[in-house]
């Protein structure tokens, strides 16, 4: 799916855009920084409550989307993740 055509150009129109409202590559850079810290550290933790989450017969599935909620939303999003997979799914 990511390699669209549309989706490559509107990705790189919504960069473009990104760069001109935060006003400079090197802000742009740290954005871009901070998420991907935000990513790995959702990724990780993802990871643990799978670990740990085994006696309590408790899965998360560490793919892109379960990652990008649980990197921009934090603790809270990690919380729903669950609540989605238990009650939901």
């Amino acid at each position: 799916m990511l390699n669209h055509p549309i989706v490559v150009v509107s990705f790189l129109i919504g960069l473009i855009i990104l760069l001109l409202v935060t006003g400079g590559v090197e802000k742009m850079l740290r954005v871009i920084g901070n998420l991907s810290i935000k990513l790995i550290i959702g990724v990780l933790l993802l990871f643990f409550i799978n670990i740990f989450g085994v006696q309590f017969g408790i899965h998360i599935p560490i793919n892109f989307p379960t990652a990008i909620v649980s990197a921009i939303l934090g603790i809270p999003g990690i919380a729903a993740l669950l609540v989605i997979n238990n009650f939901i799914l």
